[in-house]
């Protein structure tokens, strides 16, 4: 592994304005290890070399000016293959969009263009965003890095991966019903599955409309943290992002006592039917947050099921609203798993998106209400179960996609259907060294609180550092 590529994203940064190392020097290693890692991992749909070089050189310019773009300045990163570039085709994962080129760029990648920072490629990921193992059958599935054999998670399954083996220092994926902190989780990385309203959709794929978020994954909570000062805030391209103050999250982003935050463990919903070896590194995380200082504390949770209820209703109302046509049109073009999925969609009624739609804000009320004035913040797994094999999970269709996929998004989409943000952080391995991830939840716009939550835990472990072997 070149040397250079184990810094995180702050201390990449750093070192290019302080020309310790330049953004050629990274960008030719990320393209290098990137190339070397490809036929293994899978991580990427498309390299963009002579593109990410020329960037390099003009920012390796302007550096020698003494000049910044920003706080992401030279410093190569990859994002999910979702987020429209103008001039070059978004895939989005399928066959249907294999020749499709953008006519807009989108406000995340303009954000992170203006900082400074240097796009190598786009990235696998489950087909149209729908699924949560990140399996593809038209790009080839992603594989998961800590072992192949085993499911990456989706649908942020490229992004995730070449942020845990080392290639770039941070992408963006998109979280509908736990597409950022499910591959997060299973490669062993750090993501944030923000605020609905905190980032911008314009020139992303929409999956569904009520629920899609937008966030980074990264190594550690502070490249997190930088990621998400830049690309968040109001825009008046999305009419779904809200006015709120956007704070300078790296600067939240601190380690040290966690005296006076009160950690709930959730009791009820989140602790059903774990795995013992989950139960058992959850149990070691509220240990460490109590000897952080934190208050540990058991807080009853209210019906979720019904919560998750909702966010099927909607996601199946937006899901047929954007893929109608195509299904009528073109159904053989799908992939097997993702045709199964949207024909299920199909029995959904108006009426009922309808009253889940209404139901959300008096849902959100009663969950703050009940939950956030007993603690700052949840502390719950992503996954209940250890990551699975691939062919624990290659199914098309029918009852038993169904179940398999609905286990999988489980503990994550209640989150979603609430609009709540929550960061997911790297835990602990289970058996055969996989690792395993835990979620931090908190209550709307409280990003900045989940990294201080985050990156105190992250001072006091090192389950964020490791790196997956032969990587």
């Amino acid at each position: 592994m070149s040397g250079v590529l184990d810094m995180s994203l702050a201390a990449a940064a750093q070192a290019v304005a302080a020309r310790r190392v330049s953004s050629l020097e990274l960008t030719q290693a990320a393209l290098d290890r990137a190339a070397q890692l490809q036929p293994k991992f899978n991580a990427f749909v498309r390299i963009d070399a002579d593109l990410a070089l020329a960037a390099a050189r003009a920012c390796d310019a302007e550096t020698a000016q003494g000049k910044s773009r920003g706080p992401l300045h030279g410093v190569p990163l990859a994002h999910k293959d979702m987020f429209y570039r103008r001039g070059k085709v978004s895939t989005c994962g399928s066959k249907i969009r294999a020749d499709w080129v953008a006519d807009t760029t989108a406000a995340v990648l303009e954000r992170l263009d203006a900082a400074g920072a240097i796009q190598i490629g786009t990235l696998n990921m489950t087909e149209f965003a729908y699924g949560p193992t990140g399996q593809n059958a038209f790009l080839g599935d992603a594989r998961n890095p800590w072992n192949p054999a085993h499911i990456t998670g989706g649908s942020s399954a490229g992004s995730a991966v070449s942020v845990a083996s080392r290639i770039v220092f941070g992408a963006l994926g998109s979280d509908t019903a736990g597409s950022v902190r499910m591959p997060a989780a299973l490669c062993g990385v750090t993501g944030m599955k923000t605020t609905f309203g905190r980032v911008s959709r314009a020139g992303c794929m929409p999956l569904s409309q009520s629920l899609d978020t937008v966030g980074p994954l990264t190594r550690t909570v502070e490249d997190n943290a930088l990621m998400l000062s830049v690309i968040a805030g109001v825009d008046r391209r999305d009419g779904s992002t809200l006015a709120v103050a956007v704070p300078d999250y790296r600067k939240m982003a601190v380690a040290g006592s966690l005296a006076g935050f009160s950690i709930g463990i959730p009791r009820g919903f989140f602790d059903v039917d774990l795995d013992p070896q989950v139960a058992q590194l959850m149990g070691a995380a509220a240990d460490a947050f109590r000897q952080l200082g934190a208050n540990v504390i058991d807080v009853p949770m209210p019906d979720l099921d019904a919560i998750n209820a909702a966010g099927f209703l909607l996601t199946w109302g937006d899901v047929i609203g954007v893929h109608g046509a195509w299904m009528r049109e073109r159904p053989s073009d799908y992939t097997a798993q993702t045709r199964g999925r949207i024909e299920i969609t199909l029995a959904a009624a108006a009426g009922d998106y309808v009253d889940a739609e209404r139901s959300r804000a008096r849902l959100l009320r009663e969950f703050v209400a009940t939950v956030y004035s007993k603690c700052d913040a949840l502390i719950a797994p992503v996954l209940a179960f250890p990551v699975p094999k691939l062919t624990d999970v290659d199914v098309s269709g029918g009852p038993a996609m169904m179940r398999i996929l609905d286990e999988i998004t489980r503990l994550m989409r209640p989150v979603n259907v609430l609009g709540l943000p929550a960061l997911a952080l790297p835990c602990g391995f289970t058996a055969g060294s996989l690792p395993c991830g835990m979620q931090l939840i908190g209550r709307p716009f409280a990003e900045g609180l989940l990294y201080r939550i985050g990156a105190a835990y992250q001072g006091a472990t090192d389950w964020h550092s490791r790196s997956p072997v032969g990587a």
